[in-house]
């Protein structure tokens, strides 16, 4: 098994076999930087860049800026071949970095001093409703089990445009969202907070590579090339105001006003070993979404909460990416089938993850079946929806023999509504 000259532990999710990309700032620096992640240190993608590393396997600097996006636009051969130059560099067995301490300090940041950026210029932003627990559980609560799948649920990848301007990185708060609700035995909508904040577990996965033109589409079986990677996704949602307002178009501002990823993102290569099939697909999709290689990755997902009593995070949930009936590939194909042209940067989110039972639920819309059954706390406390001062926790990993492929957290905080001259408590 390969070892870095770094030690890092079995258990943690960024040993060498990662290689992960993300972006931050450098103390001293005032912008973000181009990095990589190894054990407790940020690389600096940019040192090494200006150094000639990777002259070898890049055709011009791409580093040199704030955001990946310039990384991402070349090939998956580029791709690889700066994460196989990382890993080469890092190694036990290359002398390169590991004695050469003044090297080692330009490029190894200790990640306590080094802060996390948003990684990419996100241009455009989609999520999809990709697993089949999820969308049966939801459709179960307002439709009844007969009813809870729409008929084209199993035909088709379905999905909506979020909003791409609010999506944050993991430690950014969450002010709760206002807006108007409709309480039942209201006569009349009101403004005011929402009273039901859910999180939502999901995976993003990141455009880059080949993309195509407008009118033209990407084919499902080549749909792999035009993914970068992933991280992990809190979708956050305002339940009581998507209630009242998705009708007839879907989700608006119950759903635009916070999203937040993880800052490392994943690369299929690290992710390849944990690649398993997905269950057949009834009924067969058409042609276009019909690929050779239906599957994902046996990710675990754990939802964690810690309320402000609380002195340690607890598990509330624990899902896997295996979990999705439609792939990420089925979902980016999909998405190009009317001709819409996918750019470098995009983000695309595969919807709450969700399990086929209790302890794998995706949300607290499910696990606590739209509020009728709150959830008891170690702390004594109950939630059906989050309150002020609550944190989530969402966390990913894969196991290997003898190390970790991970995606670090996304942790939110929960703080309290804008007050102003139309709400005030």
């Amino acid at each position: 098994m390969a070892k870095s000259f770094i030690p890092v532990a079995s258990e943690h999710h960024f040993p060498i076999q990662n290689i992960p990309f993300g972006t931050g700032i450098k103390p001293g620096d005032s912008l973000p930087r181009c990095v990589s992640r190894i054990g407790d240190f940020a690389v600096d993608l940019k040192e090494l860049e200006n150094q000639g590393f990777f002259a070898d396997v890049l055709p011009h600097p791409v580093f040199q800026g704030s955001f990946l996006n310039d990384f991402m636009s070349l090939s998956r051969t580029q791709w690889v071949g700066v994460r196989g130059k990382l890993q080469h560099l890092l190694s036990e067995d290359t002398p390169t970095l590991r004695d050469n301490q003044e090297l080692r300090q330009a490029v190894l940041v200790p990640i306590e001093n080094f802060t996390s950026t948003l990684p990419v210029q996100i241009g455009d932003y989609t999520d999809f409703y990709a697993s089949k627990n999820h969308a049966f559980n939801v459709g179960s609560m307002f439709r009844g089990p007969e009813n809870a799948l729409q008929p084209n649920w199993t035909r088709l990848p379905v999905g909506y445009h979020g909003r791409a301007s609010s999506i944050v990185i993991s430690g950014h708060p969450v002010r709760r969202p206002r807006g108007q609700v409709k309480p039942p035995d209201a006569p009349e909508p009101l403004f005011t907070a929402s009273k039901r904040v859910d999180y939502e577990l999901e995976m993003a996965f990141f455009i880059g590579g080949k993309v195509n033109e407008l009118g033209e589409t990407i084919d499902v079986n080549e749909a792999r090339e035009s993914i970068f990677g992933l991280a992990l996704l809190n979708d956050w949602s305002a339940r009581d105001l998507q209630a009242w307002e998705y009708v007839p178009l879907g989700p608006f501002n119950a759903k635009n006003f916070i999203s937040t990823i993880s800052p490392w993102i994943v690369t299929l290569e690290a992710l390849e070993p944990f690649k398993q099939s997905l269950p057949a697909q009834d009924p067969q999709p058409l042609p276009y979404l019909n690929e050779t290689d239906h599957s994902s990755y046996n990710i675990r997902l754990d939802s964690l909460i810690k309320t402000p009593s609380m002195e340690a995070p607890h598990k509330i949930s624990e899902s896997n990416m295996l979990y999705l009936y439609w792939s990420i590939t089925q979902q980016l194909a999909h998405h190009t089938e009317s001709g819409c042209n996918l750019r470098v940067g995009d983000m695309m989110g595969t919807g709450t993850i969700s399990g086929p039972d209790q302890s794998s639920l995706g949300c607290l819309l499910e696990l606590t079946w739209a509020g009728k059954n709150p959830i008891e706390l170690p702390s004594g406390e109950k939630r059906t929806f989050l309150e002020d001062g609550d944190e989530l926790i969402l966390t990913g990993a894969c196991t290997g023999e003898g190390y970790t492929i991970g995606f670090g957290e996304v942790i939110s905080k929960v703080t309290p509504a804008l007050q102003d001259k139309y709400f005030h408590n």
